[in-house]
Parts: C-alpha cells; sequence; structure tokens
C-alpha cells in the first residue's frame, strides 16, 4: 500500500517552517475556495498554486505521487462518471448508449482538477508538519472552544494519535496480508462475498493489535504522569511571523483572483 497520510518528511524550506496554525487555517481556506473555480483560467490558478506549494516545500516528488496512487480508482472512476452523464454541448464520441460530449469531458477534466489539488493540498500539510505540531496547532486554534468545556487538548490529541498511527496499521496490514497470503488465503479473486469472507481473517488479528497498541500507549502516557493540559507547559512556543502572514495573504489575494476570473 502505497499510503503516506500521516508521514512527515524533514526538509529545510519555507513550508516546513510555516507556522502550523497558518498551515492548518491555510489548508481549511485552500478547501474552500477551490469550489470557486469553473472555468479553465481559475483551475489554471489552482494548478499553478499547488504546484508552486509542492516545489517551495522541497518535497521529493514521489511522496506526491504515492499520495495520489491510494485515490488514483476514485480519480478515474469521477472522471468516466462526469464524462458519460453529462449530456451537453456536441457529442465527441458515441457508441450505443454511451456518449461523451464537449461539456461531459470538460467537466470531467475540472473535477479531476479538483480533486488532485484537494489531495495534494492536504497530503502537503501532513508532509511537511510533525505530528505534535499539528496537534499544538489544532489546540490553540481551538482554544476559545475551552469556554464552552469543550475538552481541546483531548480532541487534537486524538487527532494527531490517529494521525500518527495511521501509516503504522497500514504496514501491519500489509504484514497481515503477506502472511494471510502465504497461508493460501486469497483476496483478489472470486464473488464479493468470498472476498468479504477472505478479510474477516485479516480484520481480526488488526483490530487485536491495534486495542494492544492502545493499551500501551495508555499506559506509556500514565506512567509519565500524562494527567491532560492541567498545568501542563510547552517546551516549544508557537510564534506568528511574517512569513505565516505571506501564506493567508497570498491565499486571500487567490481567492480574489478566482472571484474574478470566475466565468
Amino acid at each position: 500500500m502505497e499510503l503516506i497520510i500521516g508521514q512527515y518528511v524533514p526538509r529545510s524550506s519555507v513550508i516546513h517552517r510555516l507556522d502550523p496554525r497558518a498551515k492548518l487555517i491555510g489548508v481549511f481556506l485552500y478547501v474552500i475556495i477551490v469550489f470557486l473555480a469553473n472555468n479553465w483560467p481559475t483551475y489554471a490558478l489552482l494548478a499553478v498554486f499547488t504546484a508552486s506549494g509542492v516545489a517551495l516545500s522541497n518535497v521529493p516528488l514521489r511522496y506526491i505521487v504515492r499520495g495520489l496512487k491510494p485515490v488514483l480508482f476514485l480519480i478515474v472512476f469521477t472522471f468516466v462518471l462526469n464524462a458519460l452523464f453529462t449530456h451537453q454541448g456536441p457529442a465527441l464520441f458515441k457508441f450505443g448508449w454511451l456518449e461523451l460530449t464537449s461539456a461531459g469531458f470538460i467537466q470531467a477534466v475540472f473535477i479531476s482538477i479538483r480533486l488532485l489539488v484537494l489531495i495534494v493540498a492536504t497530503t502537503l500539510l501532513t508532509l511537511t508538519t510533525t505530528p505534535i505540531d499539528i496537534t499544538d496547532g489544532l489546540e490553540q486554534l481551538l482554544s476559545p472552544l475551552k469556554k464552552l468545556r469543550f475538552p481541546v487538548h483531548e480532541f487534537a490529541l486524538m487527532m494527531a494519535i490517529a494521525l500518527r498511527f495511521i501509516p503504522t496499521l497500514v504496514e501491519e496490514t500489509e504484514k497481515i496480508m503477506k502472511a494471510q497470503t502465504a497461508r493460501g488465503a486469497d483476496f483478489s479473486s472470486g464473488s464479493l462475498v468470498k472476498r468479504a469472507k477472505a478479510i474477516v481473517p485479516l480484520l481480526v488479528p488488526l483490530f487485536v493489535g491495534a486495542f494492544k497498541r492502545a493499551e500501551e500507549l495508555a499506559m506509556a502516557m500514565e506512567a509519565r504522569g500524562y494527567r491532560g493540559d492541567v498545568g501542563r507547559t510547552k517546551w516549544r512556543l508557537l510564534q506568528w511571523q511574517t512569513r505565516d502572514t505571506v501564506l493567508l495573504a497570498s491565499i486571500a489575494l487567490l481567492t480574489a483572483a478566482l472571484v474574478f476570473l470566475r466565468g
């Protein structure tokens, strides 16, 4: 499996040095403004902006490609679905009930670009930000909710642990699948019911291992005196700098440009 969500790639880049709060806010706003694009200039602008972020991060391109592989089927399926079932404009191809129109093809390309830039932007967040920084940034952004007795620290910690253990669970899944395949299990052939039954021997040891790891983590945290955020201090304090303001300003300019270029 080529899943890289939760992995961190250490590099010396301006994207890595950004405040995690700025990156979290930036990705959140970017996910929203992506839906403002509706023509070729706006989607080209999104593609250039996303590519610029990848270039500034100094993250090897192979990590970005690996992050796209697990969702490649979804992108292709979405492309085909929009291309064949949007019947507007002149027909480019027709075979029986299948018909590809110009509007359908353009719509499929736009949706695919939208999915690609969304996935790349969110992947870039985890590749350039450590789980600890994500926890601290998320906790500080949600700190106003403490007045409403919302468990902000526990929620941020839970999110960070979930991100951190995604690669571990994926690696453990691969090991179990290889072990079960060596014992004669078949996960890729047969009917849907047969494949579902073949997954059961995979899920049981995976869940057992996950619960065991969770118990070990809880015991380790208790042994180190973890008591939530009560009286807790931080060794590294987040500091908002000029580059963080520049990031949000660039997203604001991007939003204005998308609104201006909308058809």
